[in-house]
């Protein structure tokens, strides 16, 4: 096992260089001037110059790349073009709502796919496995943003139960700010939770047309027991892989919904930053969300031994 994990943090960190590589020289690639766009443009050339040496942007591209992941390494993530404020408290406020709804997505997506997941695998092909199905099939065609929209129209402008956007905060206690949470939570999950329950439903069925079933059946254990009991841990291993890919989609997810919904959030963070040129405040959030996208993609890699014991590690 040791061996194993020491691998899969070899291959970790190999990934992290590579996206850190990528992101550096695509975000180099976009076409603008940081310098030009702070300055506006009116400003003289001269002026220009002297912001972008200030800035460090006339440095070579090597030397710029290594400087970031020397920042990176120490904590050091400099300072926003725009905001003069360092990068690392930037990103340390918005985690603060971002972390939360990325997690109450998940919950809520893990929650209503694995349920309807193995309710549609216990009565396949019955009235009720044919119309969940139908249900998840919209939710895969929803996109987020439009049922959004949908949910501030119904719970906020009609029924007046939620607030159509902004967020709370902590301060007055945990239950605001679920409530503020509660609808991009919900419009992040929808769609992540039909793909999921179909994963699920796959899985469960392939399991118990096993022979373990069958011999598990034959001895007299009921039907809930084998499905609790001895499918489910024996499906989880497709189920898992998937719910490591939708934590990425669910990230990548809240680029979007924080603006629908007015959060101020990692997402509308990178959004705004996009907008003014700050390319260093984009930088380090992009690469913040790859290093979390890759560290859960290493943990479930890492509990597929765990969950599957027929599974040997030096085959993972």
């Amino acid at each position: 096992m040791s061996v194993f994990v020491l691998r899969r943090v070899l291959t970790l960190l190999a990934t992290l260089v590579g996206a850190s590589v990528i992101i550096f020289l695509v975000l180099d690639a976009l076409p603008g001037n940081a310098a030009q766009m702070l300055m506006g443009a009116d400003a003289s050339a001269d002026a220009v110059r002297a912001l972008t040496v200030k800035l460090g942007l006339d440095q070579p591209l090597a030397v710029r790349y290594l400087q970031w992941i020397k920042g990176l390494l120490v904590g050091d993530l400099g300072n926003s073009y725009v905001y003069g404020t360092p990068v690392a408290s930037l990103i340390a406020e918005r985690l603060v709502l971002t972390i939360p709804l990325a997690i109450m997505s998940m919950l809520i997506t893990v929650v209503l796919a694995l349920s309807a997941g193995i309710y549609t695998a216990a009565n396949h092909n019955k009235l009720g496995d044919v119309g969940v199905m139908s249900l998840t099939q919209i939710g895969i065609a929803l996109p987020n943003f439009w049922f959004a929209i949908l949910l501030v129209l119904l719970f906020a402008v009609r029924l007046q139960w939620l607030s159509a956007g902004g967020f709370a905060g902590w301060d007055d206690g945990i239950w605001p700010g679920i409530k503020s949470l509660l609808l991009p939570s919900i419009s992040l999950a929808v769609v992540q939770a039909a793909i999921l329950a179909r994963v699920t439903r796959s899985a469960v069925l392939e399991v118990l047309r096993e022979d373990f079933v069958r011999t598990a059946r034959a001895k007299g254990l009921g039907r809930r027991e084998v499905l609790w009991s001895h499918v489910l841990r024996n499906a989880m291993i497709p189920v898992m892989t998937v719910m490591g890919l939708q934590f990425a989609n669910l990230l990548a997810g809240t680029i979007v919904i924080e603006n629908v919904f007015y959060l101020p959030g990692l997402g509308r963070l990178i959004f705004q930053s996009i907008a003014n040129r700050d390319l260093i405040v984009v930088r380090n959030c992009v690469m913040l969300l790859a290093a979390m996208v890759v560290i859960v993609n290493f943990v479930v890699d890492v509990l597929y031994a765990f969950i599957d014991p027929r599974i040997k590690v030096h085959d993972l």
